[in-house]
C-alpha cells in the first residue's frame, strides 16, 4: 500500500520552506494575473496585487518591497495602505469598468434572475466602497 504524503513527520524547517515556496508561487501567479488584468477590462488587477502582497509579506520581504514600491503600481499600494484614498479618475474608471463588466456579463451570459440579483448586489457594494474612499489629488 502506498503511503500518503503529508507533513506530519517532516522536520519543522522543511514545513516552513514548503509553505514559503507555496506562498511565493501563489504571490507570483497573482502578480501575473494582476498584470493581465491591467489590459483585460473584465479581469480585476488590484485585488490580485493585494493577494500577492499578503503572500509576499509572509514569505519574502524582498518580493514584498519590490511589489509595494514598484513604479507602476506601488503608489496605489501606499495610497490604499495608508488609507489616503483614490483619485477621482481612479474612482470613475473603476466604477465605469465595474458596471460595464456587469452589464456585459448579464447581456451576454443571460444568467438566471438570482444570479442577476447577486451580480447587482456585488456591483452596488463595490461601487459604495470605491465611492466612500477618500478622494485625493492625482
Amino acid at each position: 500500500m502506498a503511503e500518503r504524503a503529508d507533513f506530519r513527520g517532516a522536520p519543522r524547517s522543511f514545513k516552513r520552506r514548503a509553505i514559503r515556496w507555496l506562498l511565493l508561487g501563489v504571490g507570483g501567479l497573482s502578480v501575473a494575473v494582476g498584470i493581465v488584468g491591467i489590459f483585460v477590462p473584465l479581469l480585476p488587477s488590484f485585488e490580485f496585487f493585494l493577494l500577492a502582497a499578503v503572500c509576499f509579506g509572509r514569505s519574502s520581504p524582498a518580493a514584498y518591497r519590490w511589489l509595494t514600491t514598484n513604479r507602476v503600481f506601488g503608489k496605489r499600494f501606499s495610497d490604499y495602505k495608508d488609507q489616503r484614498g483614490a483619485t477621482i479618475a481612479t474612482k470613475l474608471v473603476t466604477v465605469s469598468m465595474l458596471w460595464a463588466g456587469m452589464g456585459a456579463s448579464v447581456a451576454l451570459l443571460q444568467p438566471p434572475f438570482w444570479l442577476d440579483a447577486l451580480l447587482a448586489a456585488v456591483a452596488i457594494g463595490v461601487t459604495w466602497h470605491v465611492l466612500s474612499l477618500k478622494t485625493i489629488r492625482g
